[in-house]
């Protein structure tokens, strides 16, 4: 039985309203996307055979559904040979998507629910809204629809709207809806700007036009006429908070959609331009005079790029995600095309790009809204939150808005000097400056030629920016974002938006720099006295600011090539650092400085610290205190320079304690470092800690160590071993054993002490007990006693990096217990535990295993750079347990994915390693034991 019908379905195209671009502003073929008449026809069809409204319902979302695949099919395989064609592709999408919603629709309302004669209030007309309404459709992008009604809801039009739903989210479409009088559009939009925001993109999609075009008119005349500052200052507001969500614009694994610099501030300004001016295109804002045509250009070209990498995100994991994480930049880039380069991959050239695409969005974004402010709004400057008095601006200047601008821009471009002396003025003023002059700036870049690079008084400015005004960082992020910096130091332009591709680094090279340098500004300014009282106390007794702020803005100048970027770096410094004005001894230390500013880092966190040998050989190296001060603010602003979490007390005391003991060597002489004279030092404080204990016991206590214990350890760690071997000593039971966990507040870390009876491997034992209970092992020290204990100290920190909390504590110590007493067998516990997240599985990290003979006195020193993962030094240690390796203490410095483990060994006689063939052989298992664990973690 066939069912009545009003008129038989014509073409959805042929309607009005919905999407009918020619195929050139599509990615293919209209037809390839959705054949609109066959589609019509094929319905036709099968409805003569349909008995009710239910089969109707499934037939018409069978068909539907096949032209939705076919469709979505034929565009990604376009997209897939023209990866950057982001417009058209947004607009395929639309055209798509109008379809099957314009299909549904007449279905809904002409076959599955037919009205021959609709009364007044019988009527509904269906709007796009949000990013569909504004035709910019992802292919997971969310189907926001506005179901609009003269008055209450009617049965009818409560039947079709329920019908259309169920069709659509049967061909699973992310249907946002709601279903509004023109009055409920008024009443709500007045109450919430995302719904406004929504409604002012509205879009008519199907039914009656009337009713979409009223409220067009009502919208405009009665909603957003005369609220134009209101509807700014949420805009503005709102992005202020997104941005502080989700972090800078250089952040590494940056939201596409939600990011600074991302495709909302896009839209922001499109939404704000719109809402003001009427706008339906941004071409729109160039004959308004708010943008100029280079400037639509770059708001095009950014938008495409973006528009481009969001695309590729969904059709990657088959849904909205907007985050580019580490493991999907790989794929992006490889869809788009990109290359690997000399010394950097393609996925960071994609994220250079990416990120210098984020800096032009939020340029735009700054003259827009000052340009609008100084256009539509006569008050206030939108952007001047405080109110304060300021400076008078020197000749050649003027303030407009409460920001500095230039007078006369022949007179100012007739020095091209002038091109520095606007950000002097800036920072002197402490004003914000105009975009028309950074507009003149960038449109003049080319002055800043060999001659004024050489210009005295050209250096002299540059230095005062970093020296002379307290907030260098200010200066120096609008010059680079502007092109003057890389201007004016041509071998600072390939570092500027380029990424670091690992989890380590939180910024781009450019901005981890400025971030070095505004840490030493906040240092100098004496707002880290507390977090950082040995570099605050260093700048205060005085050191030559402008060798350390040359320093720092030129240490990573060399990253991203194939050679040692420390080495090279240093090459550039020769030659920058006299160019900026430094004399000859200046330019000597910078150098140094460059050359050697990973030293002090790698000193502390790679190698022992207490070993007089790493002091003495680190002495050596930096040759005066001078030297070593500078090397010391300059590692502290770089570690801290990395990203927001990377700074810790644990850091803190290791360079610190590399400080002091240099330090003291160069004022006095290597031979302070003398073991014995150490050794007595410590046995002295330990007698007066233990005060209480008899001369016997302490007797006892201070000769059963070898001299390495007394310089490895903190006293408070030796008064807790020297308890520990007392009670094993009082229980009599040779299998008894000691564990104390305490939280070590200085380190930001929890200290595990181990006592017991030695036996062979208990070092790798203690460390799978470690790896079960998720405790990170930041450094670790073993020390046999001469009478048969084993006094074993780990520092451990939780998987955010922090100390155990107190109350977790009696727990772990348990955990800790079953498994060293071989109730639970750490190999195998850890094999479903030593997984490799999937977002950080495409980070590239070879492994380099060196053995050092020279570093310490008595021990070789086994360094291993690897993968990081759970259970790694287990591996590791249990590898050279096995191969009778002595382990006298192990340091683990973690660099994101990257970590490196340095054991300080013994072979079985007690010697060093120095046979070639056993170094070959021990580095074989080694590699074998981390291959074997990196194929479990990825399996």
């Amino acid at each position: 039985m066939t069912l009545p019908h009003k008129a038989s379905l014509a073409p959805v195209s042929d309607r009005p309203g919905l999407i009918t671009a020619p195929d050139a502003e599509l990615i293919c073929p209209a037809n390839d996307i959705f054949d609109s008449a066959n589609v019509t026809e094929h319905l036709a069809a099968a409805f003569e055979t349909c008995a009710d409204n239910t089969a109707m319902r499934a037939e018409t979302v069978r068909i539907l559904r096949e032209a939705q695949k076919s469709g979505s099919k034929a565009i990604a395989d376009a997209f897939a040979t023209r990866p950057f064609e982001a417009r058209p592709l947004t607009r395929s999408y639309t055209y798509l998507t109008d379809q099957l919603v314009g299909t549904a629709m007449r279905v809904s309302s002409e076959r599955l629910h037919p009205l021959a004669t609709p009364t007044q209030g019988e009527r509904i007309a269906v709007l796009a809204v949000g990013g569909y309404g504004r035709a910019e459709m992802a292919p997971a992008s969310d189907v926001d629809l506005l179901f609009l009604t003269p008055y209450k809801i009617t049965a009818w039009a409560e039947s079709v709207i329920e019908s259309m739903l169920y069709i659509l989210w049967d061909l699973r479409l992310k249907v946002g809806n709601s279903s509004r009088t023109i009055k409920d559009c008024l009443r709500l939009g007045a109450e919430d700007f995302t719904i406004r925001t929504a409604m002012l993109e509205q879009r008519y999609l199907a039914g009656d036009k009337a009713l979409a075009d009223e409220l067009d008119k009502r919208l405009k005349s009665e909603l957003f006429k005369g609220t134009e500052r209101e509807f700014i200052e949420a805009k503005l507001q709102e992005r202020d908070a997104r941005h502080l969500k989700q972090g800078q614009r250089y952040m590494v694994e940056p939201n596409v959609k939600e990011g600074k610099g991302g495709l909302r501030d896009l839209q922001s300004l499109y939404w704000i331009a719109k809402y003001i001016c009427g706008v339906q295109d941004v071409a729109e804002l160039v004959p308004l005079g708010l943008f100029t045509p280079e400037e639509f250009q770059t708001f095009v070209e950014a938008e495409d790029f973006l528009w481009a990498v969001r695309s590729h995100l969904h059709l990657v994991t088959g849904r909205a995600t907007e985050q580019l994480t580490f493991d999907l930049q790989v794929e992006v880039a490889e869809r788009m095309g990109y290359k690997d380069r000399a010394g950097r991959r393609a996925v960071e050239v994609f994220m250079q790009r990416y990120f210098r695409e984020a800096t032009r969005v939020g340029e735009l974004t700054r003259i827009f809204l000052t340009k609008l402010e100084a256009a539509h709004v006569k008050g206030a400057p939108l952007l001047e939150r405080i109110f304060r008095r300021r400076p008078r601006v020197k000749d050649g200047y003027k303030v407009v808005h409460g920001r500095l601008d230039i007078a006369d821009p022949d007179a100012f471009l007739s020095d091209k000097v002038n091109l520095l002396r606007l950000f002097e003025e800036g920072l002197r003023t402490g004003m914000l400056i105009h975009p028309d002059a950074m507009r003149l700036v960038t449109a003049n870049l080319h002055l800043i030629d060999e001659d004024m690079r050489n210009d005295k008084e050209a250096q002299r400015i540059f230095l005062d920016l970093m020296l002379k005004h307290g907030n260098p960082e200010r200066a120096l992020r609008r010059m680079n974002e502007l092109g003057v910096l890389s201007a004016f130091l041509p071998e600072f332009e390939p570092i500027v938006a380029m990424m670091q591709f690992n989890m380590y680094h939180s910024y781009t090279v450019d901005e981890h720099t400025i971030q070095c340098i505004t840490n030493l500004a906040q240092i100098e300014r004496g707002e880290l006295v507390e977090a950082l009282p040995l570099a605050s106390s260093i700048l205060e007794g005085g050191v030559n600011r402008k060798v350390l702020y040359v320093a720092l803005l030129l240490h990573d100048i060399a990253k991203g090539r194939p050679e040692d970027h420390s080495i090279l770096g240093a090459q550039i410094a020769r030659k920058v650092a006299p160019r900026l004005g430094l004399n000859k001894a200046e330019c000597e230390t910078v150098e140094w400085l460059v050359r050697y500013h990973l030293l002090m880092s790698d000193m502390a966190q790679k190698r022992d610290v207490s070993d007089p040998r790493t002091v003495r050989d680190f002495a050596k190296a930096v040759q005066t205190v001078k030297r070593l001060d500078l090397l010391t603010v300059l590692t502290v602003c770089d570690i801290r320079g990395v990203g927001p979490t990377t700074w810790n007390n644990w850091k803190a005391t290791l360079l610190r304690a590399l400080h002091a003991e240099t330090k003291r060597a160069l004022d006095t002489g290597l031979e302070v470092l003398n073991r014995a004279n150490r050794g007595a030092e410590a046995k002295k404080a330990l007698r007066a800690e233990l005060a209480d204990w008899t001369k016997t016991d302490i007797k006892t206590e201070t000769g059963r160590h070898y001299a390495p214990y007394w310089q490895g350890l903190p006293l408070s760690a030796h008064v807790e071993f020297a308890e520990m071997l007392r009670a094993l000593e009082i229980s009599g039971d040779p299998g008894a054993m000691e564990i104390r966990l305490h939280p070590d507040e200085d380190r930001d870390a929890t200290r595990a002490c181990f006592a017991m009876g030695d036996h062979p491997g208990i070092f790798a034992r203690i460390a799978g007990a470690l790896a079960l209970v998720g405790a990170n092992v930041v450094d670790a020290r073993s020390y046999t006693t001469k009478d048969g204990y084993v006094t074993d100290a780990f520092w451990i920190q939780d998987a955010e990096g922090h100390p155990f909390e107190a109350s977790r504590l009696p727990r772990l110590t348990q955990m800790i217990q079953k498994t060293l007493k071989g109730e639970v067998v750490a190999g195998e516990a850890l094999k479903s535990r030593d997984k490799i997240k999937k977002r950080e599985r495409a980070f590239n990290v070879p492994t380099h295993i060196t053995f050092d003979n020279e570093g310490s006195e008595i021990y070789t020193i086994i360094e291993v750079d690897t993968r990081d993962r759970t259970g790694l030094l287990y591996d590791l240690t249990r590898t050279l347990a096995s191969s009778n390796v002595y382990i006298a203490n192990a340091v683990i410095a973690t660099y994101g994915e990257q970590v490196v483990d340095t054991f300080y060994v013994k072979d079985m006689f007690g010697l060093k390693y120095h046979s070639e063939s056993k170094q070959r052989g021990l580095e074989a298992k080694l590699r074998k034991a981390i291959t074997e664990g990196a194929e479990r973690a990825v399996s």
